[in-house]
């Protein structure tokens, strides 16, 4: 029988980026202590500076391509882990920019390889739960007949493909979960994030969303990468938050799980919806398609509704309102990718300092 203690240890790894600072945010919010880890190759720390002084919070700058044992940090001597050990560990942590993943393209690489491994052994070591979030590229393209994909579809991926060390690389790291899963008996969780929106995604990394908004207070043209038909589905953050909190909770063996919208929306009239509500006159103008900023399927969500009791429920305008509302007062602190693009990633020997 496990120990049970007032406050459990979480670690969540890339949480200092657009999904993790919100994951921690509410981890903390339950009564969780959080350790952050995060290397910052594409996140910033003004997304936890709001959490750094709470007590039940450390943020550790590690890159998890090298070993990580969180009882060698005396900073982490106050969460007991000697005698405490980990609960539960969320995966988040690879490098994600439409426009910046040629420079980070061995950090990807080796995140969905070492780094997961390197995590899950962690998870071995503490016997703790552990959630990776995974992809909807995993499916590869979107289907010809635009059915909604199902966790049990393979998917087709081209791994020699110039984005295969993502795409074939989050196939690989849900491999990884399920070996060390029957070989160690960890209990392993697979998230399948779809498209994700709001708050503290980074400026000009072509994250689309916070592009438009920016650029329609700023009165530019709005520039989106493809034609009238490229459609796609956006789900708040804190959906998919709440999913992977739920996922997590779940005792049962259930396999891998999609989360995110299933509303097929065309990003023209996304871009009106922000257009009316910003009351801007800017222009929309086309560009040609980004490598990873390319129409993806859409999720069967039977899954995550029937073992989870989880459904998207932000609609669309209500947050693209709150996205609005933190762009307007947050404009100046939101990084630029442009400004602050990492260098090309070093290798797992040789750890970011």
């Amino acid at each position: 029988m496990s120990a049970i203690f007032d406050k459990k240890n979480v670690i969540v790894t890339g949480g200092v980026g657009f999904i993790g600072s919100h994951l921690c945010e509410k981890l903390l919010a339950e009564g969780a202590r959080v350790i952050c880890i995060d290397n910052l190759i594409s996140s910033s720390l003004n997304n936890i500076d709001f959490l750094l002084k709470n007590p039940d919070f450390e943020f550790i700058r590690h890159d998890i391509n090298t070993p990580f044992n969180p009882e060698q940090y005396p900073e982490l001597e106050r969460f007991k882990i000697s005698f405490q050990g980990v609960q539960e560990i969320y995966n988040l942590a690879c490098p994600m920019s439409p426009k910046g993943f040629e420079q980070t393209r061995m950090q990807t690489l080796y995140a969905n390889s070492i780094g997961i491994k390197n995590m899950l052994d962690v998870a071995v070591k503490y016997k703790a739960k552990f959630l990776h979030t995974s992809s909807s590229t995993i499916y590869g393209p979107r289907p010809s007949d635009n059915h909604k994909l199902k966790e049990s579809e393979l998917g087709a991926v081209d791994v020699h493909g110039a984005r295969a060390m993502y795409d074939e690389g989050k196939r690989f790291s849900e491999t990884a979960c399920m070996t060390y899963q029957s070989v160690h008996g960890v209990n392993t969780k697979i998230a399948r994030i779809f498209r994700t929106y709001g708050p503290r995604e980074r400026l000009f990394s072509g994250e689309m969303v916070p592009d438009f908004i920016v650029n329609a207070l700023d009165g530019k043209d709005i520039e989106i990468y493809g034609d009238e038909t490229f459609t796609t589905s956006l789900c708040y953050v804190t959906d998919v938050v709440d999913g992977l909190l739920k996922l997590m909770a779940n005792d049962s063996d259930i396999g891998p799980v999609n989360i995110g919208s299933d509303i097929d929306m065309p990003l023209v009239e996304v871009v009106r919806h922000i257009l009316e509500m910003t009351q801007s006159q800017s222009r929309i103008v086309f560009q040609p398609s980004l490598l990873f900023m390319t129409p993806l399927g859409l999720p069967d969500l039977s899954s995550a509704k029937e073992k989870l009791g989880w459904m998207p429920l932000v609609p669309l305008d209500e947050g693209l309102k709150k996205i609005i509302d933190y762009t307007m007062a947050y404009k100046n602190l939101m990084t630029d990718f442009g400004k602050t693009a990492a260098p090309t990633a070093p290798s797992p020997d040789q750890p970011m300092s």
